[in-house]
């Protein structure tokens, strides 16, 4: 049974890249969609598309090779707008390489866009 879409999301992910294959499917929710949509637009995936199976669909997301990491943050820790620079030298490689993604009152964004525009939320993950 699985416990974590979001963390399952991340391991299909990043075990089908670490194999070099081109698409995979994962389970859809609109956490994972948010994430995706994020994902595509910072370039660390291809597209990615809806598909119906009667038991909630899936997502067959085609990747382009770009992500060296991504992993779910838990426990979800709580950050304010100020402290994200503890978070990116907890959870990422070097300054400006990839994002952290947080829920905050506006939605799933990355933590750049959170810190321009003055939130704070919730961890999500990370990808780089």
């Amino acid at each position: 049974m699985k416990h974590d879409s979001l963390a399952d999301v991340f391991v299909i992910i990043k075990n089908t890249e670490g194999v070099g294959k081109k698409e995979c499917t994962v389970p859809a929710s609109k956490l994972a969609s948010d994430i995706l949509k994020i994902m595509k637009d910072k370039d660390y995936i291809g597209s990615f598309d809806r598909i119906e199976d009667g038991k909630g669909g899936k997502f067959k997301i085609h990747l382009v090779g770009n992500i060296n990491n991504c992993h779910v943050i838990k426990p979800r820790f709580f950050t304010k707008k100020d402290e994200f620079i503890k978070w990116e030298k907890r959870f990422l490689p070097a300054n400006n390489i990839g994002m952290l993604l947080v829920t905050t009152s506006k939605g799933v964004m990355d933590h750049h866009k959170a810190k321009k525009e003055g939130l704070g939320g919730q961890l999500l993950g990370y990808v780089y």
